[in-house]
């Protein structure tokens, strides 16, 4: 009776799985604010990355630097815009000491700025 239950085909195993849908490439990124060793404050979408050890293993997407807030909002700049037209940059997960939320209004400042 168990052998009503297998299947012969000639295809190879990953052939037979269906694919996995494409989530990696659709899935949203959180945007977090990143308070680093040397006491600068960003904002960026952070997707971590696989990496050897001393290696960077964190991804900034659009990161913008943190310069303090007025009462018409959070006044941000695209960090190191000045020496390179990249979106992405890498960074070792050790130079963050934390990783927060960021506030309703920082998040609107931060995407209007990245615009």
């Amino acid at each position: 009776m168990e052998d009503d239950l297998m299947i012969q085909t000639d295809l190879p195993t990953d052939q037979m799985l269906e694919p996995a849908e494409q989530e990696a490439e659709e899935k949203e990124l959180p945007v977090q604010v990143l308070y680093l060793t040397n006491n600068l404050i960003l904002i960026a979408e952070i997707d971590e990355v696989l990496a050897d050890i001393g290696q960077p293993d964190c991804k900034l997407i659009n990161p913008c630097l943190i310069h303090g807030g007025t009462s018409d909002g959070t006044i941000l700049s695209k960090w190191m815009s000045d020496y390179t037209p990249n979106r992405e940059m890498f960074m070792s997960s050790d130079k963050i000491l934390t990783l927060v939320d960021p506030t309703p209004k920082l998040l609107d400042d931060y995407f209007e700025t990245i615009k």
